[in-house]
């Protein structure tokens, strides 16, 4: 089974992250989801960066507000592939520190970014990553976004 880790800096972040679980959720996509600071629990960050893909987990989304140093700090560490969610936490300045600190990665240290608070599409951007390889997740995703284009039509057949 296909398995994703969703990973925040702090719990305060879980109503943002559980978007990225419920949609990995609907494509039977298997979730680890895990709070992992990365200033006041760097030794938990490190062997999680290290060891996740020795557990079966493919993609991870890391979701971080503030200084957003969780994203960047797996990417060094993991061979896999991450997707940063910028998180706008109370300590944020408006959450672009939080995007900026996500969005500019030196070369050769990836993150895939979303938007602010966008968890759902880095949930469904690991789902389309998994099913590039696998075609069971790839019908669901076509699926999915058939459901997406029928929803339009239907809206503006409404109007």
């Amino acid at each position: 089974m296909s398995k994703v880790g969703v990973i925040m800096g702090s719990k305060s972040d879980l109503p943002v992250m559980q978007d990225a679980i419920d949609i990995l959720k609907t494509f039977d996509i298997e979730v680890e989801v895990d709070i992992v600071s990365a200033h006041r629990t760097p030794e938990k960050l490190f062997d999680y960066g290290k060891n996740a893909h020795t557990r079966g987990i493919q993609v991870i989304v890391a979701g971080a507000g503030g200084a957003a140093h969780l994203p960047g700090m797996v990417a060094s560490l993991s061979p896999l592939p991450i997707i940063g969610v910028p998180v706008k936490s109370s300590n944020s300045i408006d959450g672009w520190d939080s995007v900026l600190s996500i969005l500019q990665m030196p070369g050769g240290v990836p993150v895939a970014t979303v938007a602010l608070n966008g968890a759902k599409n880095a949930g469904i951007l690991a789902a389309q990553i998994i099913g590039s390889s696998d075609p069971v997740v790839l019908e669901k995703i076509l699926k999915y976004k058939e459901g997406l284009k029928q929803a339009v039509l239907e809206t503006a057949k409404n109007l």
